[in-house]
């Protein structure tokens, strides 16, 4: 590893990100997307006018202003992140524009541009509203003011006639579709519409693209006023939705960092992380690259995603930061990114580069093919037992575990199913008491977190107490990491498992670096 960069709650960068590991703190906070409510949420630290200075220094002044307009905060996470990773070895970033087809950018999206979709899924339907309410006009509508004049029975009914006043506002979206669709008005509208759109670009594309496109905008304005009509819906769904698809994180990291390997985004729910670390390590293996951009993006906590875990029964919402094998009651959603640039070591060591952290030596992969949310004990020791031969280490041999830990019953099996594989002298850790759970990127910041203190020697606190731990959770005798820093051995092998919606695992098995 070359370069690292993320966004956490309670952490713009990774320098705050290492106080927080070590204080061993929650940075769990009140979530207010539904009002007054009881959830707890990891909100990212961040403000991305701390990386101005770095992208007007490089690209015209516009560009900024165009990130910032355009992209999603999901994005945004990511492009600060890898930001930051370049700066652990300045001369990574024209490395990277030297290698073209040698260096890669392999960074997920586990969860989309929900602020994006969600804002511009609202705007979308108010302006359907209107726009149906508009044409359903006696004065633009032939057939209503037939009915009107004598009425018939329709296939939906008249919200006139709905007293429950959610139903009736239901009703009336079907009411107005209903009549919109049969308005001579927007017949007409509608022809005249395809008439302004009609006409092709002439034999200069170039030139006759920007004329074509502002000869429709002025055509569809002016068609806009002569009717009185409000904006139409295919008007009011913005641009943006295109802009944060799903492999937009990775797209933007090998625009501004002039990276022109393959770049996409891999997607593995919470095991994202390490899938995209191992695509990256076969990559340099085969020889067709040299170096990787990897890691993954979550938006900040968002109603949806909130509800969307509630309603799975796996996040918890009694007002209480939800610990890691105590009460498991239940995990609270977190956003952020984190981003890694890993390498070939004789290569950058030969760039005159400073190698980070441990050394990632293989992420064994499976899935459960069973059930979407709770784990199998085969798929993930699978995985486990999978990295463990790719790297050619010795269960014995591993001194520390990452477990993914959700603060769910899920804890106890994945405890378990841990005890069938390595010894029980093993120090473990469980961190998503401190951030909470990003979908894709809770794999990412936990790894860091192991690297940070493996490199120098020890196990960073995590934030429950031994009182806390559930007893059963004790009763399996594993050598768990409470809220007190522990010292190591510095040349002892560590492991991480990430467990993802959908029954897909990956397992991190790494080391110090040999001198």
């Amino acid at each position: 590893m070359f370069g690292w960069g993320l966004v956490a709650p309670g952490a713009s960068n990774v320098d705050e990100f290492a106080r927080v590991i070590e204080s061993g703190t929650s940075q769990l906070e009140p979530f207010q997307g539904f009002g007054p409510a009881t959830f707890l949420v990891g909100e990212p630290k961040f403000d991305f006018r701390d990386y101005e200075p770095w992208i007007a220094a490089r690209f015209p002044k516009s560009r900024f202003k165009q990130l910032t307009d355009k992209m999603d905060t999901t994005t945004l996470y990511a492009v600060a992140s890898f930001i930051q990773a370049l700066g652990q070895n300045p001369a990574l970033e024209g490395i990277l524009r030297e290698l073209e087809s040698e260096a890669h950018v392999y960074v997920g999206n586990a969860l989309g541009a929900y602020p994006t979709l969600y804002r511009t899924s609202i705007e979308y339907y108010r302006a359907l509203r209107r726009w149906n309410r508009f044409w359903s006009q006696p004065s633009r509508n032939a057939a209503y003011r037939a009915y009107l004049e004598e009425p018939t029975e329709l296939p939906i009914p008249n919200p006139e006639t709905i007293s429950d006043p959610d139903e009736r506002e239901l009703a009336e979206d079907d009411w107005f579709a209903y009549w919109a669709s049969l308005s001579d008005g927007l017949a007409a509208y509608l022809r005249a519409f395809a008439e302004i759109e009609r006409p092709k670009v002439g034999e200069d594309v170039a030139a006759g693209k920007m004329k074509l496109m502002r000869d429709k905008r002025r055509g569809a304005a002016d068609l806009q006023a002569e009717w009185g009509a409000p904006t139409a819906p295919w008007e009011s769904v913005s641009a943006n939705v295109l802009w944060n698809i799903p492999n937009t994180p990775a797209s933007q990291i090998s625009m501004l960092g002039q990276i022109k390997g393959l770049a996409f985004a891999p997607i593995a729910a919470c095991s994202t992380f390490g899938v995209a670390l191992k695509l990256a390590l076969d990559a340099i293996d085969r020889g067709e690259a040299k170096f990787v951009v990897v890691g993954s993006a979550d938006p900040p906590p968002h109603a949806l995603s909130v509800g969307a875990f509630y309603g799975a029964r796996v996040l918890s919402a009694d007002g209480g930061p939800s610990k890691p094998l105590t009460g498991l009651k239940g995990t609270h959603v977190a956003g952020g990114a984190c981003i890694w640039i890993v390498g070939d070591l004789e290569y950058g060591l030969s760039r005159g580069l400073k190698p980070l952290g441990i050394e990632p030596l293989a992420v064994g992969v499976s899935s459960d093919a069973d059930h979407i949310i709770t784990p199998s004990e085969e798929g993930p020791r699978t995985a486990m037992q999978s990295a463990l031969a790719l790297a050619r280490v010795r269960p014995e041999e591993v001194g520390t575990w990452d477990l993914h830990a959700t603060a769910t019953p899920g804890d106890y099996t994945e405890l378990e199913n841990l005890k069938t594989v390595i010894p029980p002298e093993a120090r473990v850790t469980a961190r998503k008491g401190t951030f909470g759970h990003g979908m894709g990127v809770c794999g990412g910041w936990e790894l860091t977190a192991q690297y940070m203190g493996l490199s120098q020697g020890k196990i960073f606190p995590t934030v429950l107490s031994r009182e806390e731990a559930h007893p059963a959770i004790l009763g399996l005798g594993q050598s768990i990491v409470y809220d007190q820093p522990e010292t190591i051995d510095g040349s002892i092998v560590a492991g991480k498992l990430s467990m993802g919606v959908g029954g897909i695992n990956a397992c991190v098995i790494s080391r110090p670096f040999k001198k």
